[in-house]
């Protein structure tokens, strides 16, 4: 009978096995000759845009986002993790020096900031340094645009000196310099706080360097100009809300234990999040749509978790992380993708899990040439995160929780520089690589499944200090 039953368990684990290794054929086959990665891509930035938390366009992702779950067969969960009184929708931007010299003007705005009354045309003055020279000033304001000192770190300017006074006096607007590509972040201090009697009110212009030096110089050689801008950023009655929207593959023998797959959702709004995070969450439900048009049939459940409010402090996998405290030792891994559009070439894990890796991520190596793959192990544990930061795996880290992800890389070397990207105007679809994406999609897709279909939860041994 003890032979009988060592023979049944050895035939169960071939069959596993194979059914396994059949999905995972399965998944790089549709990965390599139908991957639609870049559609998702596609859809997220060019059809709907920049998603910052609060905007319409955040809203559409996440309808769309629970569509696309849906007509893959997943179930979908949608948490609301919270709302702002009031939300913001940005509309196009223009602006022009009128002069015998004049120019197309190159600027942009930080999210959450006014926009113009219509199209405003006014002269331009500098900054006052102290109140007396306001005092002395005061009559120059009206109608002006204000040029103030300092560079653009992406924030309004809410600290400048006498701002209060200088729109009373009749300023239409503030204007600083930036360096090129122009970043333009959100009002943090404010934007939760805000309510229809207590909206911005002027714009706040964020001005590419060299054209704000040649304003600057004119100002002080006393020459007659105009600037003229059309700024259409718009507020909507709250609330708006923000959301997690996270697909469900349910493992078939422990549905309560957990492999996590994501990316946020949300994005800034300057540019189209093709990258920031438009390369993560595509990537996410790729994998998610490899994996189910595969047949697969994980043992524990997938949860593909498209997090909101990354930019605005990790609001989403906060939210989760404190919301399912239970959970956080029935999590095998999260694998979190927030770190461009470079492609998978390896994992570096702690030598207890390393033995599964070699095992779930065989095969990888050869789907394309291109794109070596390599195990390796760490060798020392890393350092327990005491606070969050970096992008949404951090607080889980600080749960416990092991982040696994990839290892990524340039090999075919596009030259890719996030900081050239990060929460810039340059934040594009066409800053995300198609073949590194799509290879991205295969890899995670393999990987997350592997670790559901494993007999146990990898090892947490060593992992953390």
């Amino acid at each position: 009978m003890k032979k009988l039953l060592l023979l049944f368990s050895a035939l169960a684990i071939c069959i596993m096995t194979f059914a396994q290794d059949k999905v995972v054929k399965k998944i790089i086959e549709i990965g390599t000759t139908d991957n639609q990665v870049m559609n998702h891509l596609d859809v997220l930035s060019n059809r709907i845009g920049g998603r910052f938390i609060g905007s319409d366009a955040l809203t559409n992702a996440e309808e769309w986002a629970i569509a696309s779950f849906k007509k893959w067969g997943m179930k979908v969960i949608v948490e609301d993790v919270g709302a702002l009184n009031v939300g913001f929708n940005r509309g196009p931007w223009f602006g022009r020096m009128l002069s015998d010299d004049g120019m197309i003007l190159h600027f942009a705005t930080p999210t959450f900031t006014a926009g113009t009354k219509g199209v405003q045309r006014g002269e331009v003055v500098i900054a006052p340094r102290d109140t007396q020279q306001f005092n002395r000033m005061k009559g120059t304001f009206k109608n002006a645009w204000v040029l103030i000192s300092g560079m653009n770190a992406g924030w309004p300017c809410d600290t400048t000196f006498m701002r209060k006074e200088m729109v009373e006096a009749g300023a239409i607007g503030f204007i600083q310099a930036s360096e090129v590509p122009i970043r333009a972040l959100y009002d943090r201090k404010h934007c939760e706080q805000y309510t229809f009697d207590s909206l911005p009110d002027v714009p706040e212009i964020k001005l590419d360097e060299a054209q704000y030096r040649i304003i600057e110089k004119k100002v002080r050689q006393r020459q007659y100009f105009q600037l003229e801008f059309d700024i259409r950023n718009h507020y909507k009655m709250g609330p708006a809300k923000y959301r997690n929207i996270i697909g469900v593959l349910e493992g078939s023998e422990f549905p309560d234990e957990y492999v996590i797959v994501s990316g946020h959702l949300d994005a800034y709004d300057v540019a189209t999040g093709g990258v920031d995070c438009g390369s993560g969450s595509s990537v996410t439900m790729e994998a998610a749509r490899l994996i189910m048009a595969a047949g697969g049939r994980p043992k524990r459940t997938i949860l593909f978790c498209l997090w909101t409010g990354e930019e605005a402090g990790l609001l989403g996998s906060k939210y989760w992380v404190e919301h399912h405290p239970q959970d956080m030792s029935k999590i095998s891994n999260m694998i979190n993708r927030d770190g461009g559009p470079t492609v998978c070439t390896g994992i570096t894990v702690s030598p207890a899990m390393y033995k599964d890796f070699v095992s779930i991520c065989k095969g990888i190596d050869e789907i394309n040439p291109d794109f070596p793959f390599t195990v390796r192990k760490r060798e020392k544990p890393r350092k327990k995160p005491e606070h969050a930061g970096g992008s949404d795996y951090a607080y889980f880290a600080m749960a416990g929780v092991p982040t696994i992800s990839p290892d990524l890389s340039d090999p075919k070397g596009y030259n890719f520089s996030y900081g050239e990207i990060w929460h810039t105007e340059r934040d594009l679809y066409n800053k995300s690589i198609p073949e590194y994406q799509e290879h991205s999609a295969i890899v995670t897709a393999i990987i997350s499944y592997g670790i559901a279909n494993l007999n146990h939860l990898l090892s947490r041994e060593g992992l953390f200090e």
